[in-house]
């Protein structure tokens, strides 16, 4: 009975241990995944903008939170995507450079980010972006499918890429990304089993095969989060039509900034399916 007793107890901490491991390993993959902010540090205004707050719903009742910067002259949409850190009131400067583009811009934050509620996921990422959508669609109330183009950052260059297949959008720019966070982590951290144990994939190799809108993939050479091999590899399965734009700097300041041929890149881009500026 002794002999059972401590058989029994050494099952027990076997199974607390691997809890205990397997509960580290959830932490660890969510912590590399997201770093949320719920500072706003500066507004549109800030950047002379007008806008609004615009309070929405995601699909399974999260309270989300954006902001749409209208333009008077508008020929489309852009819905930006923002990476995994902070929150809109960084990328409130991005807003201000693709107004002058003649182009309503619509920030929003995905759930635990800046004003929004709850814990971000992969599915809730996508969810909340696919409502993010839903408020542009309100937004043009004279078309059910609005003339929208998706700008995804970094991680946010995957939930563009889910969204450019769940809706109707004209075109799609991705930058500084990825093929799949399987790749990203198996560069990072060569040791770990990192295919055994990720349960978020944002796998956007194996769908931007079937994203037949125009496409601009930006990747720096000297990133230094997310290797530039893996930009290309998500470009090389992309299907046509398709564009590869080299940018300068690290992960963090790569953009049209520095690039300038970007900027004429996103340009074209727009012009080409939303029309000329007037």
């Amino acid at each position: 009975m002794l002999v059972w007793t401590n058989m029994a107890w050494q099952i027990i901490w076997v199974l607390v241990a691997l809890g205990a491991v397997w509960g580290y390993l959830r932490f660890f993959e969510w912590r590399n995944l997201y770093y949320p902010s719920r500072e706003l540090d500066a507004t549109p205004s800030v950047f002379g903008l007008q806008y609004e707050d615009v309070n929405f719903i995601s699909e399974d009742g999260r309270m989300l939170h954006g902001w749409w910067i209208p333009h008077p002259e508008a020929r489309g949409t852009i819905l930006h995507c923002h990476g995994n850190a902070g929150n809109i009131g960084d990328r409130a400067w991005m807003a201000a450079d693709l107004h002058r583009l003649k182009v309503n811009v619509f920030l929003f934050d995905y759930r635990g980010y800046g004003e929004s509620r709850g814990l971000p996921t992969e599915q809730g990422t996508y969810r909340d972006a696919r409502a993010a959508f839903e408020v542009v669609r309100a937004k043009h109330k004279d078309s059910d499918n609005p003339p929208v183009v998706l700008h995804g950052q970094s991680l946010g260059g995957a939930v563009a890429v889910q969204l450019a297949l769940d809706k109707p959008v004209r075109g799609l720019i991705v930058e500084s990304s990825f093929s799949s966070v399987i790749d990203v982590g198996e560069k990072l951290y060569p040791v770990m089993p990192i295919r055994w144990f990720c349960r978020f994939r944002y796998d956007s190799a194996s769908k931007v095969r079937s994203v037949v809108v125009p496409k601009i993939f930006a990747h720096s050479p000297q990133d230094d989060l997310i290797p530039y091999e893996l930009g290309e590899r998500l470009y090389r399965a992309a299907a046509e039509p398709k564009e590869f734009v080299v940018l300068e700097g690290s992960h963090n300041d790569a953009g049209w900034t520095l690039t300038p041929a970007y900027w004429r890149a996103v340009e074209s881009l727009l012009n080409r399916v939303l029309g000329p500026a007037q």
